[in-house]
């Protein structure tokens, strides 16, 4: 069971890997859903060694995409590569919430060699089973779901259906409002092969003068190496008592 840690700034880079996350998704701007990581951020992951996936997404917003959205995505692709990190993380939705599968190959043939995830776009199609099918289809390493409902917890009708229908042909990995004191919640109900989750701690208070003139809203939230230690702790638990 991998737990896969989602972190957006150096100070949560730092206390993933000091609490031993053994994947890390690499973003900015977590306020707003994540985008592309900086290339200073990036930089810093490269030589971290542990294994980690750059979000590529090149704006806030819903994830139907232009030309210009996937020329600046093709770029990032390439810039991931040349960084040298493990893998990218994808995703695209025609209007009606279905997957862009044009646009996805396109993005995965940019990827050939690295590890991929299909993000959170799979939480808006109307057919689950469908969209699994289209990301086994298109050779996607493994899915990043929580079943189309805002929490993990509440989507897991859906997050079944995408278990049952990858029958290990692809991983699936669970994520959106999971903590040390759910997961196992979470496992019980649905054996997932990962789980994904920010590690938060207490959210931090942004500076006065920052949040008087709008630059920053007054706390902002950061990965803690405790809540990533008791990640790990209650997974390995959990993968003993299951031998």
């Amino acid at each position: 069971m991998k737990l896969e840690v989602c972190v957006a700034d150096p100070q949560s880079l730092a206390a993933a890997i000091e609490g031993g996350a053994e994947r890390i998704e690499l973003c900015s701007a977590l306020e707003l859903g994540g985008l592309t990581p900086l290339p200073g951020l990036i930089a810093l992951a490269a030589t971290s060694g542990v294994e980690t996936f750059a979000l590529v997404r090149p704006r806030s917003g819903d994830f139907v995409f232009d030309s210009h959205d996937l020329d600046a995505m093709l770029r990032d692709i390439a810039a991931v590569r040349q960084s040298g990190l493990a893998g990218v993380v994808l995703g695209a939705n025609h209007p009606d919430g279905t997957l862009d599968q044009a646009t996805l190959a396109r993005l995965l043939d940019e990827a050939d060699g690295l590890g991929t995830t299909l993000h959170r776009a799979i939480d808006l199609v109307p057919d689950f089973a469908e969209a699994t099918e289209a990301a086994i289809e298109l050779g996607f390493d493994r899915v990043l779901t929580s079943g189309g409902a805002p929490t993990v917890l509440d989507g897991l009708g859906q997050l079944a259906l995408v278990h049952a229908t990858a029958r290990g042909r692809i991983q699936v990995m669970a994520g959106s409002g999971l903590r040390p004191d759910n997961v196992l919640e979470l496992l019980a109900a649905v054996p997932v092969d990962e789980v994904h989750s920010s590690c938060a701690g207490e959210p931090m208070p942004s500076a006065e003068g920052a949040v008087r003139l709008g630059f920053a809203a007054k706390t902002r939230r950061h990965t803690d190496a405790a809540v990533v230690r008791a990640f790990r702790d209650r997974l390995a638990g959990w993968g003993a008592s299951r031998q």
